[in-house]
């Protein structure tokens, strides 16, 4: 079973870096797990999806609702539309449903792993510690998630 785990992110923005982090220590620490990292958008975002049975998604997602460092995991289909599309004008959901509509071997399953973000701005800024700290609970995750069959009543991957 080809599960991908995309780390999304930008190394230069304080907390922004959280998947690049992510994706760094799970090379090292699992080199045969497939990750991918990118701090691209919009249609760009397909490559990384294509051949994958299962993607695995890592990001910061600012809500507002959480203290930062929260890690929260949701499913593709749990997320509403922002109104008047992704603040990345295209963003994963987009290109994903996309990639469906023209039967291109895109993941039937999704799941995201959000960190909540106190500062994704500061350019060269420090990740705020409890920010830092989710690395490893998120990682943990990771391991625990591709690790169990993909059945939905499992509430797998």
């Amino acid at each position: 079973m080809s599960v991908r785990v995309l780390c999304l992110g930008n190394a230069l923005l304080a907390d922004d870096a959280f998947g690049m982090v992510v994706a760094e220590r799970l090379r090292r620490m699992k080199p045969d797990f497939e990750v991918c990292d990118s701090s691209t958008s919009g249609f760009d975002l397909l490559d990384y999806a294509l051949g994958a049975r299962r993607l695995l998604v890592i990001d910061t997602v600012q809500s507002g609702a959480v203290e930062p460092g929260t890690v929260s995991v949701f499913h593709e289909g749990d997320v509403q539309a922002v109104p008047g599309g992704s603040p990345h004008y295209v963003g994963l959901f987009e290109a994903l449903r996309l990639g469906r509509a023209l039967k291109l071997a895109v993941p039937e399953k999704v799941t995201i792993i959000a960190v909540e973000p106190a500062d994704c701005l500061t350019v060269g800024g420090e990740m705020h510690a409890s920010v830092k700290t989710a690395v490893g609970e998120v990682i943990k995750m990771i391991e625990d998630l591709t690790a169990e069959p993909c059945s939905p009543a499992q509430g797998g991957l």
